[in-house]
């Protein structure tokens, strides 16, 4: 595994991986790795012949309030687990070589960005949206892998990438969850042995409520209640919606397609997100990972 901490540098090594013929994939992370980013590299092991991840706190999808300075690393265990994975090439970049003197340039990703999670973290997905296209530009991989957990950012990249003409295939691959069912990420290291168990009743709700949907209720305003009815634990429930899982655009009425349940809340100070689908296909995260924009 090759570590690469310049533009420069990764530009000439992938040129010698193209004129080689490699497919090139791409697993963007913000570091902190756990079996939910194998899982990504893996996905895209299987796909492709070279395959180049990244690490980078990127600071301006943080708020003023946000935990961006505290946010957790751990770079020797990151490196390990990139290498046992078969990263063939890892980036990590400082925030002066992206973010270079002057930088005023931002994609705004519209109203998509402003709901869910956006309406609680104002300009957190302007900062998504552009560093994901600058790591985009960077990279040029045939394919990018991104993890269903964060289903608002997947639908954001999404229609950037569509909108934009980014020729990049993006593929979603499913949650990976502990034991217990919490999903696996990088924040579940803030929170004390008490609060973890609470934490248990987002997937707990999640579940109920995809129990509910394959024993046959397709009513949004049912199917929202039913999650709900298991989020008191929560010391704040943000939102609880169900959403077209493509276009982040609300259901109301029946579900007729690809469906989301997402969550977002606290315990303590720490905010959790997550969700499930509602599909009755038997592989919905695939589903998501479809080039074209629905009508």
């Amino acid at each position: 595994m090759r570590i690469v901490r310049s533009i420069p540098e990764l530009r000439v090594l992938l040129k010698t991986l193209r004129k080689q013929g490699s497919r090139v994939g791409f697993v963007p992370t913000m570091g902190y790795l756990h079996e939910g980013h194998a899982s990504l590299i893996q996905h895209c092991r299987a796909r492709c012949d070279s395959v180049i991840a990244s690490i980078f706190v990127n600071p301006t999808q943080f708020g003023p309030d946000e935990d961006f300075e505290r946010y957790p690393h751990d770079l020797d265990h990151d490196q390990a687990l990139c290498l046992k994975h078969g990263v063939t090439m890892l980036l990590i970049p400082e925030a002066t070589e992206l973010y270079t003197t002057g930088f005023s340039t931002f994609i705004d990703p519209g109203p998509m960005g402003q709901i869910l999670c956006g309406s609680y973290r104002p300009g957190h997905f302007r900062g998504v949206a552009t560093i994901v296209a600058k790591l985009l530009n960077i990279v040029q991989p045939d394919l990018a892998f991104f993890g269903q957990k964060d289903l608002q950012q997947a639908a954001i990249v999404r229609r950037m990438v569509w909108d934009l003409n980014m020729p990049v295939e993006l593929v979603v691959a499913p949650t990976i969850r502990e034991s217990d069912g919490l999903a696996m990420s990088s924040r579940n290291s803030y929170l004390s042995i008490r609060d973890r168990i609470r934490a248990l009743c987002i997937s707990r709700a999640l579940l109920a409520t995809a129990n509910a949907f394959q024993k046959g209720a397709r009513s949004a305003s049912e199917l929202v209640n039913t999650a709900k009815q298991l989020l008191v634990d929560l010391d704040e429930l943000q939102y609880c919606e169900l959403v077209d899982a493509l276009t982040m655009d609300p259901i109301e009425g029946e579900v007729k397609r690809l469906a989301g349940l997402c969550v977002a809340g606290k315990i303590g100070k720490t905010r959790l997100i997550d969700n499930v689908l509602l599909s009755e296909s038997a592989d919905p995260t695939r589903l998501l990972s479809l080039v074209a924009i629905p009508d």
